[in-house]
């Protein structure tokens, strides 16, 4: 079980099959296997030797997916760059890994000068396409090293919203067996048809989109990054069947002016994840999208990613839309308390994980490993519950939990209420200090362009659907929310502009 077997398979199964789309170039798997045996060569070449790590600093592309496959050809093991950090977070992450060669596009080649000196642990550096081209024109392509099972397949770093990034081991069963299970439900992405790269292939997420359209056939068709107008010109000029959106990009294409013209008709699977999705959001999608099934996605990095998944037939039910949705067929899920005992259904506890899908464990950092693994069941960190037929109901990060006046406030509760608010585009609540209650809800809040309700107007209208003491004390407008490359709101970076200086147990 290997990430390269899908390579040999649709060689010999759909050799002229279009493999890669970006933009007017098109690649068969014939070419693409071709390229990647070759670019393998090219690495061995370039002291690459077995299990060392390769770092990719690039937007989408069909070279991305090509290096995807390429490294474990050459026997090596894989480190995306979260593209959205900084020089000084990349190098972190390169030398926390020890990644010797890096590919680097043109979009971060000016970066590549400041990374030599803050990571002397590289040696090469692959400097955008034509240097693959030529890497691959001047080597013969070598046979597959079929590296796979429980070897080290990739490093991937956690996008640091709570803290510092650790880096996620996994192994090539861990993203097949996601894969698969979350393939077997049914409607995760359509046998044989084409995947958009929209959110960016340095994450997992979209890795397990990738992965799941190699094993069950089909074409992959890459944007270099999001915008609403390119997405929707995508699924039309391509007849892409299958996306991978968080939210906030959704929300984006669903609403923009500019994306209405595009006929997106041949979608037929929208697979959605990473952050809570409003009732607002969800409807004006459906109605866009009318042939669309759309299913949601719960898990983490740490999980390979998928843990839960909520199928389309359950998003016709209000109460179910509401939540994550039932174990994936590879994943075992429980809700513990704080000795990891079962608690009662519709209780709040700790959601935590078992089954083939759970990272090898944390790179250099066995004693966090050990905590979060402890029982055999990756600790998620994040509070939900689960009812009496087994979904899960996510009410939040453990450590986003607001306390109140003596009261527990989660966040996403308070979220979804001002997302029913028309006027609301974004928003994320956290906790601030408060000299009476210790902790105040305060609410960031990004407008709809043409709106301008008071914060009085918006704490009234989240009085109609939560309980009062939830509602937002204070409201904070801003033109635009901070985000990961993941799309996750990062909560740290609202909550340090209130904590700094000042002691609130978790950061």
């Amino acid at each position: 079980m290997e990430l390269t077997q899908c390579v040999h398979r649709a060689v010999r199964q759909t050799p002229d099959r279009p493999a890669t789309i970006f933009g007017d170039r098109v690649r068969t798997w014939a070419q693409s296997a071709d390229r990647i045996a070759r670019l393998a060569a090219a690495l061995q070449d370039l002291k690459v030797a077995p299990g060392d790590r390769v770092g990719l600093l690039a937007l989408n592309s069909d070279i991305y997916h090509e290096l995807l496959l390429a490294v474990p050809w050459a026997d090596a093991v894989v480190t995306p760059v979260n593209t959205r950090w900084s020089v000084s977070e990349i190098a972190f992450s390169l030398t926390d890994s020890d990644t010797k060669v890096l590919y680097v596009d043109e979009t971060f080649a000016p970066m590549v000068p400041q990374l030599r000196e803050q990571a002397p642990c590289l040696t090469t550096v692959i400097g955008g396409a034509e240097v693959v081209d030529y890497l691959i024109d001047t080597h013969e392509p070598i046979p597959d090293a079929r590296r796979g099972g429980q070897t080290l397949a990739g490093i991937f770093y956690t996008g640091g919203t709570t803290g510092h990034p650790k880096g996620v081991m996994l192994s090539h069963a861990n993203m097949i067996v996601s894969a698969l299970g979350s393939a077997a439900a049914g409607t995760f992405v359509e046998p044989g048809g084409r995947s958009l790269h929209t959110a960016p292939m340095f994450h997992l997420a979209d890795i397990a989109a990738w992965t799941a359209r190699n094993l069950v056939g089909g074409t992959h068709v890459m944007v270099p990054s999001f915008t609403p107008q390119g997405v929707a010109a995508a699924i039309e000029r391509h007849e892409v069947t299958d996306v991978l959106l968080v939210p906030t990009m959704i929300q984006l294409l669903v609403d923009s002016g500019e994306a209405a013209a595009y006929d997106l008709s041949s979608l037929r699977h929208l697979v959605y994840g990473a952050s809570p999705i409003s009732d607002a959001v969800l409807d004006r999608a459906a109605n866009r999208l009318p042939g669309t099934e759309f299913m949601q996605a719960y898990g983490m990095t740490e999980l390979a990613p998928v843990a839960t998944l909520l199928s389309p037939e359950a998003h016709h039910n209000a109460r179910l839309c509401r939540s994550a949705g039932r174990a994936a067929p590879h994943a075992e899920v429980m809700v513990v308390d704080e000795q990891d005992h079962e608690v009662p259904r519709g209780t709040v506890g700790e959601i935590v994980v078992r089954g083939g899908n759970v990272m090898l464990g944390y790179w250099n950092r066995p004693e966090e490993t050990e905590t979060a693994l402890r029982g055999g069941w990756m600790h998620t960190g994040d509070g939900g519950y689960m009812d009496e037929n087994g979904y899960v109901y996510i009410v939040d990060r453990l450590k986003d939990m607001i306390v109140s006046g003596g009261e527990n406030v989660y966040s996403a509760e308070v979220e979804n209420a001002l997302a029913k608010h028309p006027a609301v585009a974004s928003c994320a609540v956290i906790g601030v200090p408060d000299e009476q209650w210790g902790e105040r809800v305060h609410a960031v809040v990004v407008l709809v362009d043409g709106h301008e309700p008071s914060a009085e107007e918006l704490r009234a209208h989240c009085k109609e659907h939560i309980a009062s003491y939830k509602a937002p004390r204070s409201v904070e407008f801003v033109a635009e929310l901070p985000v990961s490359g993941a799309g996750k709101i990062l909560k740290r970076v609202l909550r340090s502009r209130h904590w700094e200086g000042r002691d609130r147990g978790v950061q």
